[in-house]
């Protein structure tokens, strides 16, 4: 289809539309909602949209892909609040990693992806180096 940049390939895994529910430590509720990945025409970026059904949680946009610059790939996230983050993103031997260093707001993403099913754990550090548990999300593809 196209000369795809090799590490995407192992995102081919997560097309489609997936239901979520989310836990953040905050709130005692369980937030459901949805994302979508689809590729981009000519396959080189892969988007994800998202939403949420709850009013605390942005809606959001991912464009991930090759950076500008350097090697690697990067998630670039913009949301409904008006918030855009760059995070290194990988995912290999089907783990699933998003990440971004920024003082007083480390965070990152871990999750095994499965065909079907699957969990990801967000983390942050307001103070570098002592990570907490911010999300947890299960992910269930729509039939």
């Amino acid at each position: 289809m196209t000369d795809r940049d090799p590490a995407l390939e192992p995102f081919e895994a997560l097309i489609g539309t997936w239901d979520v529910e989310a836990k953040h430590r905050a709130m005692d509720e369980v937030v459901t909602g949805w994302e979508r990945y689809e590729w981009l025409a000519g396959g080189k970026f892969l988007l994800r949209h998202s939403h949420a059904d709850h009013d605390l949680f942005p809606d959001a946009l991912i464009v991930i892909g090759p950076p500008e610059d350097g090697d690697g790939l990067v998630a670039e996230y913009f949301d409904s609040r008006g918030v855009r983050r760059t995070y290194a993103v990988s995912l290999e031997d089907g783990v699933l990693r998003m990440w971004r260093d920024q003082p007083g707001f480390d965070q990152r993403l871990t999750a095994r992806v499965a065909p079907d099913v699957y969990e990801g754990v967000f983390e942050l550090a307001e103070t570098p180096g002592e990570w907490q548990q911010d999300m947890t999300v299960n992910y269930r593809r729509r039939a």
